[in-house]
């Protein structure tokens, strides 16, 4: 018997405005009926963690969870798709957090987590360091990119970037939302409903 692997997905663009509305509930029975099992989501923003029974790769997961969006809810969005030992690993190598140098002016609500399917599409976003005010911070790491936005997020050029075209590979979530997300995804699985 193979032991499941536990996922994180995260969907781009989900819930805002009237625009690629997904239920909560919805989220979950479609991952049920891909298979998943203890399907959770957290907030409303197209956060899910669930459990694959068998051996899949997360390429292949976001691709079933997006052709299941389409058939079965009619919203075509990026989905991005994480190991719970990718996001660890994604949280712990965060250089704007608490014990990096010069993280103690980085306000946890503008501090933003930038989620790519694959590394060449955070490699393509070195071109909005241009865009960096003197107040922001952006790296680009090895799985995830970060941004704070000292200003605030209304004010940063690189923030309304990424929610426009430049950001189309990418989805992003505030800090506290990816902490989070990592502990329900390390918490024990849901109970059968």
């Amino acid at each position: 018997m193979t032991t499941p692997t536990r996922y994180v997905a995260l969907l781009r663009g989900v819930n805002v405005g009237t625009a690629n509305r997904v239920p909560m509930a919805a989220w979950r029975e479609l991952l049920a009926g891909l298979g998943y099992t203890g399907a959770r989501t957290l907030l409303n923003s197209g956060n899910a963690v669930f459990d694959v029974p068998r051996p899949a790769r997360g390429a292949g997961v976001a691709g079933h969870i997006g052709a299941a969006l389409v058939q079965t809810l009619g919203v075509q969005v990026p989905v991005v798709v994480k190991t719970v030992r990718e996001l660890a690993a994604i949280v712990a190598a965060n250089p704007l957090t608490e014990g990096a140098e010069g993280a103690e002016d980085v306000h946890p609500s503008r501090l933003l987590v930038l989620f790519a399917a694959r590394r060449t599409t955070l490699t393509q976003l070195d071109a909005l360091h241009t865009l960096a005010l003197p107040c922001e911070r952006f790296v680009i790491g090895r799985d995830a990119a970060y941004l704070h936005c000292g200003g605030g997020l209304l004010d940063s050029k690189i923030a309304k970037a990424l929610f426009g075209a430049a950001g189309r590979g990418v989805t992003t979530r505030n800090w506290a939302t990816t902490v989070k997300l990592l502990a329900l995804a390390r918490a024990a699985p849901a109970p059968p409903a």
